[in-house]
């Protein structure tokens, strides 16, 4: 009995430990120098952009907007076939300073903050995500965080798209 009782407490600390880490996205231990190369060199082999989420598991809004950006949305498909999704840490432990010095200071605007870069590493925009809250509702509005996806999309910034033929 004793035996029992110690597995299935075991069995049920391994699952709060497993589902904490899947309520928190954002890796405070990562090396976001790094992280950040490897996604710049991804988009450009890929011919896609890098949208950069900047935040913290602290922050609410920071953790609605990852649960739109990974769920099954329209914004999810837009983000998979356009961009390269990466979640930098900001928070007590670890603000990144470096790489929002690289950034040109995204935290400037609260969080979560979006930075999107070309493929080569470029800051292309800096959006405040205030600007994409449902305006009635606690959240986002869907409407307006796809209009951004399109409107920063590697077709939208890429002169060639407007001319004439």
């Amino acid at each position: 009995m004793k035996i029992t009782l110690i597995s299935i407490i075991f069995l049920l600390s391994s699952v709060l430990v497993f589902s904490q880490d899947q309520a928190k996205p954002y890796n405070i231990n990562a090396d976001a120098k790094a992280e950040l190369q490897k996604a710049i060199l991804s988009a450009n082999a890929m011919n896609k952009h890098v949208l950069i989420q900047v935040g913290g598991n602290w922050c609410s809004w920071c953790l609605r907007f990852h649960a739109i950006a990974v769920g099954p949305t329209k914004v999810d498909s837009l983000i998979k076939a356009d961009y390269v999704y990466l979640m930098i840490n900001y928070s007590k432990e670890n603000k990144n300073m470096d790489v929002m010095k690289q950034l040109e200071y995204p935290n400037r605007f609260g969080f979560p903050v979006f930075v999107v870069l070309d493929g080569k590493g470029k800051r292309l925009h800096t959006q405040d995500s205030g600007l994409l809250e449902h305006a009635t509702v606690k959240g986002y509005d869907t409407t307006k965080v796809v209009t951004f996806l399109k409107q920063w999309n590697v077709k939208a910034v890429n002169p060639a798209s407007y001319t004439e033929k």
